[in-house]
């Protein structure tokens, strides 16, 4: 699927990884809908992308917190036909602390916002694209691309409820693009590793240096518009489908 006049619903859409595929899609030549808890962020970004961009306040874990931002991009754009979920959270807490155990809300509020967060859009968002005209002569009416990460695989010390919630997304990428094949929908899942985000911006080098050094090559960490390239990739070949593609430069986390 080209991109150009094609419209993207990017969840986490304001800063980080959203923001360079936000970007990139802008450049491409489609149209884009910000879904973004911060809604200052979200209304700046989108006035610097331009007149094909609309900024959306979202909270991706409730239903119709999205279903009214999905109904606005509809009014708005008339179509969706791309879905990049970026929108996620990040905490630390080890299964048993020094004075009680994790609390539960820890883990259930990082699984809510990353794992039910995303179903919660894509399958909203799916729902609008299987009322597209096939764009190609395979049928495809949408392209869906979730953002897992590589501790869905290599979880560190203290990571059990980001990295359940990101093995929940890579889990369901095989079922739920079968799902969606007879609507003539894609869905890949990108893992990334460590990225140059605004939540890494102020790591102190002690917390950066031991990251890169897991990295193989290149001996650096990702580049926000690597992983729009590869959102790209994804959206306009055909026949990428139900996979999960690890972007981390090699990395394989140790322990801690």
């Amino acid at each position: 699927m080209k991109l150009e006049d094609k419209v993207a619903v990017i969840t986490g859409g304001a800063s980080g990884l959203g923001r360079a595929t936000a970007e990139m899609v802008i450049e491409q030549g489609g149209r884009v809908a910000i879904f973004d808890l911060n809604a200052d962020l979200g209304s700046q970004t989108a006035t610097e992308l331009g007149e094909n961009a609309r900024a959306y306040k979202v909270d991706v874990a409730e239903e119709d917190s999205v279903q009214d931002a999905v109904d606005g991009v509809m009014a708005d754009f008339g179509a969706i036909h791309v879905n990049v979920n970026c929108a996620g959270i990040g905490a630390a807490a080890r299964t048993l602390g020094r004075e009680a155990p994790m609390p539960l809300n820890w883990f259930t509020g990082i699984v809510r916002i990353n794992l039910v967060g995303t179903f919660n859009t894509l399958r909203l968002c799916a729902w609008e694209m299987q009322k597209n005209a096939p764009v190609n002569e395979d049928g495809e009416r949408g392209a869906i691309v979730n953002t897992a990460s590589v501790a869905a695989f290599d979880g560190q010390i203290g990571q059990a409820g980001y990295s359940a919630s990101k093995a929940g997304v890579v889990g369901m990428t095989l079922p739920v693009a079968r799902d969606l094949s007879r609507s003539g929908i894609r869905l890949c899942t990108i893992a990334p590793g460590i990225f140059e985000t605004p939540m890494m911006a102020g790591a102190p080098d002690r917390v950066r240096d031991p990251l890169i050094d897991m990295v193989q090559f290149p001996k650096r960490l990702g580049d926000a518009a690597e992983f729009a390239l590869l959102a790209r990739q994804i959206i306009e070949n055909p026949y990428l489908n139900g996979e999960t593609i690890r972007l981390d430069g090699g990395i394989r986390m140790a322990p801690k």
